[in-house]
């Protein structure tokens, strides 16, 4: 069985800058940082393949 192998680096450096912003808009906006969070989560998720 051959599986394909990805560059999980994109993914790696898109999650970086989501925490990134997460944490910016939790400093200036505080509210509206929970919106990032389904970017966080999902750039983790792929970054470690576990999507």
């Amino acid at each position: 069985m051959q599986t394909s192998k990805t560059s999980r680096g994109l993914y790696w450096i898109l999650f970086l800058i989501s925490v990134i912003v997460f944490f910016v808009l939790y400093r200036f906006i505080g509210g509206i940082c929970i919106l990032v969070l389904p970017f966080v989560c999902t750039w983790f998720a792929k970054a470690l393949d576990i999507m």
